[in-house]
């Protein structure tokens, strides 16, 4: 069950993820069409429903390209503001190699094992255990870990902790976490303004669009429309986020053993974990932990309930659950 021994899961998960994040230019001009139906009938330049969709297509015509730069921006300055945004909501400070040096030299060791650079480490001062890794590149890589983790895992258990996080990072899956997080948010922003404003703009615009062109109807049926394609969109990129994390915490699991070649240490570090995870902080973050028992958005779960890791830790790398 190894990460790395059964490479060509971890090949076939990244492809698929690759595939799946190519999906987010579409979903943002199919929320850019959603968008101008809604603009044009508020507009009162409509005549029909078929005349509305021709607007919209025209309009998505000449603003795709500002939609593109815009949502470039966005990436853009998350790119470069990420890791200080994220320290900033969960509070989490670096940590020195004298503060817990035996915390650096279990990484260290793990890092040297596989010729990687060793990540800075940071800490939330919490009694939650939980960790995660962030970064986008080799020199931006870190991993995060509560105080309760540090105070409750023993030796063995914190290296296969580590492990986990770090797994992570080898399979590039901290990155596209990342990535999704950021595309999603141009949804989540989008989406939060127009089921917040627009909607009950429309409702009032709508009895300025009859008066003018006697269509009470077709204005309806094309908010209607709008409305649907902008919830298909946004829960599109949901369903895209949540497809890019949940099987992951297998393989991260499954890394932990390669690398500790001790499947009993991840096993009773999740055991531990159980229940004492919750770590105040947006989900979008809490996805990125070890353990994330909120459901994402109110209906997707992140991560696979713990027994099931455990069971796949006993029955597929020799763990004792």
């Amino acid at each position: 069950m190894g990460a790395f021994g059964l490479q060509t899961h971890i090949w076939n998960n990244n492809l698929k993820s690759a595939i799946l994040l190519a999906g987010f230019p579409f979903l943002l001009v199919l929320l850019l069409y959603g968008l101008s139906i809604a603009y044009v009938v508020l507009a009162g330049d409509v005549q029909s429903v078929n005349n509305g969709l021709v607007l919209a297509v025209d309009h998505v015509a000449r603003l795709w390209p500002y939609a593109l730069l815009g949502a470039a921006l966005w990436f853009g300055i998350a790119w470069l503001f990420y890791q200080y945004m994220i320290e900033s909501i969960v509070g989490s400070r670096g940590l020195t190699r004298k503060e817990e040096p035996e915390l650096y030299n279990l990484l260290e060791n793990l890092c040297v094992s596989r010729g990687l650079r060793t990540p800075t480490i940071n800490i939330i001062e919490t009694p939650a255990l939980n960790a995660f890794a962030s970064g986008l590149s080799e020199k931006s890589y870190k991993v995060t870990v509560t105080r309760g983790l540090l105070e409750t895992l023993n030796q063995e258990e914190l290296e296969a902790v580590l492990a986990h996080e770090l797994t992570h990072i080898m399979n590039k899956d901290v990155r596209l976490l990342i990535i999704a997080v950021i595309f999603v948010g141009i949804f989540s922003f989008f989406g939060e303004m127009i089921f917040r404003n627009a909607f009950r703009s429309g409702i009032r615009v709508g009895g300025h669009t009859r008066s003018r062109n006697g269509d009470s109807r077709g204005g309806g049926i094309l908010i209607l429309i709008a409305g649907v394609i902008i919830i298909v969109a946004y829960v599109l990129a949901l369903v895209i986020r949540f497809t890019l994390s949940r099987k992951r915490e297998y393989l991260a699991d499954a890394g932990a053993v390669e690398l500790t070649r001790n499947p009993d240490a991840m096993i009773s570090a999740l055991r531990k974990i159980s229940g004492r995870s919750k770590v105040d902080a947006p989900n979008d973050i809490q996805q990125m932990m070890v353990e994330n028992d909120q459901l994402f958005a109110g209906i997707f779960a992140t991560h696979p309930p713990i027994e099931k890791r455990i069971d796949a830790l006993a029955n597929f790398a020799g763990g004792r659950e």
